[in-house]
């Protein structure tokens, strides 16, 4: 691969996150509203230590790039409706920012002048900050991300490969899951487990899981491997966890939820029961060679 993605989408160990989904203003073109965000990345080096990604609406950037972008890729347009009714809400939006740095007031100023320059063409349709949890747990208590793909790995896995359409950029899945805490809490460890289908204490995927534990849900051998970014959200009273999944296919990424619901089989995942997605956007995340041309 020689086509350079966007590194941000790579930048591990950054303590604070801003996710700022964006909707372009009434009257705007895409190609101003493209303009506009490449604008923010020059100079095309970090600053503070602060990494930027920009990704937009797959329709969007299809009208700008035609002939630059994936074949058959398009916005989360219509919610995904499984078991029992249980649904992840589609909440496609044009375009997101994802910031991230050493430290939230870096992240802080560098998302309030981005708001500001894009002011003229978009507008903020959802703001989410996040912070890691005892290093690399999420808010159930277990270790997030234990089958990630090293650093070594990972570009293959996320990023489209030179010679096709899109190369070099990625597909990326951002949603916002809200944790009942009660919930989850007041369930022994052994049966938190279950629904994980990994130990508490060491993340060692259970010889036993369940057919509907989120390990078996999300069997990455089954749909393809991702690169997870997750991070938790939210305040002590209302918080879960901003889902972050980046692949070279759409296809993992949307066989995956549809397993997570219990779409075709019926089998839905144990941990909806106790965390509920708010949102749901695909967004095409260009290379840095298509973001500037």
């Amino acid at each position: 691969m020689t086509t350079a993605p966007q590194a941000g989408i790579f930048a591990l160990g950054t303590a604070s996150h801003a996710y700022l989904e964006l909707d372009i203003r009434p009257g705007v073109d895409a190609h101003t509203l493209v303009g506009a965000v490449t604008g923010l990345r020059e100079p095309r080096t970090t600053m503070g230590g602060v990494n930027l990604v920009a990704g937009f609406r797959p329709e969007l950037w299809l009208e700008v790039f035609p002939d630059d972008a994936p074949a058959g890729l398009e916005g989360f347009n219509r919610p995904v409706v499984g078991r029992d009714g249980f649904t992840m809400p589609a909440t496609q939006h044009d375009a997101v920012l994802w910031i991230s740095g050493s430290a939230y007031d870096v992240v802080f100023d560098v998302a309030r002048s981005a708001i500001a320059a894009l002011g003229d063409v978009a507008l903020v349709a959802d703001e989410t900050s996040s912070w890691p949890y005892h290093h690399d747990r999420d808010l159930t208590g277990f270790i997030d991300g234990t089958e990630n793909p090293t650093l070594i790995e990972a570009p293959d896995i996320a990023v489209i490969e030179d010679g096709n359409p899109g190369a070099g950029g990625s597909v990326l899945l951002l949603q916002k899951w809200v944790h009942d805490a009660a919930r989850w809490e007041s369930e022994s460890v052994d049966r938190q487990a279950q629904v994980i289908g990994r130990s508490k204490v060491d993340s060692a995927e259970l010889d036993d899981k369940p057919a509907d534990s989120h390990v078996a849900r999300t069997d990455q051998d089954e749909f393809g491997k991702i690169f997870r970014r997750n991070m938790p959200y939210g305040t002590v009273t209302d918080h879960g966890t901003m889902f972050v999944g980046f692949s070279l296919e759409q296809s993992r990424l949307a066989r995956m939820l549809d397993s997570m619901a219990g779409v075709g089989d019926g089998v839905r995942d144990a941990l909806t029961n106790f965390a509920t997605p708010l949102t749901g956007a695909y967004y095409f995340v260009p290379s840095l060679r298509d973001l500037t041309q």
